[in-house]
């Protein structure tokens, strides 16, 4: 299948989809982000795969000001800013690149913003969250089992629709809460859980597609 990714951080489960053995019969042709300091572009530029950034539309684009001597200039630097906006709609946007570039699975790999059209894709669209869903939907999900005392936590891997987190599960991962876990150490105990059964849920998807 040819796959279109989508990431938000430092894009480890990105790279995991490019290197991990069961993936080899797919070809990522395309990764998109929404983050200027975005590490999955160095992963993508290790592999030589196209990546575009595509901006969130609640994210400042555009500071214009009216006066030489505007003090919101140095502001705007600060941030990383830029001074000039050309308006568009993201997921328009999205739309356009992944149909252009024909893709057959689109993958949420971290894509930290919630996908208001998924049905509007050109593709199956498919997410990896950090729990045992249906529990624990939304963010703080790493804090907020080990607040409500589980015994085990994990990741799951879903279809994408309109419902947030809430679209048909293709796969899961248990992982034990120790004693002395941290939310960190639990949190990369579940990527590495994420790392192992991302890879067979697009293996899995490929079979249903191909039916």
């Amino acid at each position: 299948m040819r796959l279109g990714v989508m990431c938000s951080g430092n894009g480890t489960n990105f790279e995991n989809i490019v290197t991990n053995p069961l993936c080899n019969k797919h070809e990522v042709v395309l990764m998109i982000h929404n983050t200027k300091q975005c590490g999955a572009v160095k992963r993508a530029a290790k592999y030589g795969i196209p990546h575009v950034r595509v901006p969130h539309k609640d994210e400042v684009v555009l500071m214009i000001h009216n006066t030489k001597q505007c003090g919101a200039v140095k502001r705007a630097a600060k941030y990383g800013i830029p001074h000039v906006r050309v308006p568009h709609k993201d997921e328009d946007k999205m739309i356009d690149l992944f149909r252009v570039w024909r893709v057959d699975l689109i993958i949420l790999a971290g894509y930290m913003r919630v996908i208001k059209n998924p049905s509007k894709f050109p593709a199956p669209m498919i997410n990896v969250h950090p729990s045992l869903l249906p529990k624990y939907k939304g963010l703080n999900v790493v804090e907020r089992a080990m607040d409500a005392g589980e015994e085990f936590t994990g990741c799951t891997v879903h279809y994408v629709n309109e419902e947030l987190d809430g679209g048909e599960i293709i796969l899961q991962g248990e992982v034990p809460i120790l004693p002395d876990d941290t939310v960190e150490s639990l949190t990369k105990a579940i990527q590495r859980k994420e790392y192992a059964i991302l890879p067979s849920a697009i293996e899995h998807v490929k079979h249903q597609l191909q039916k």
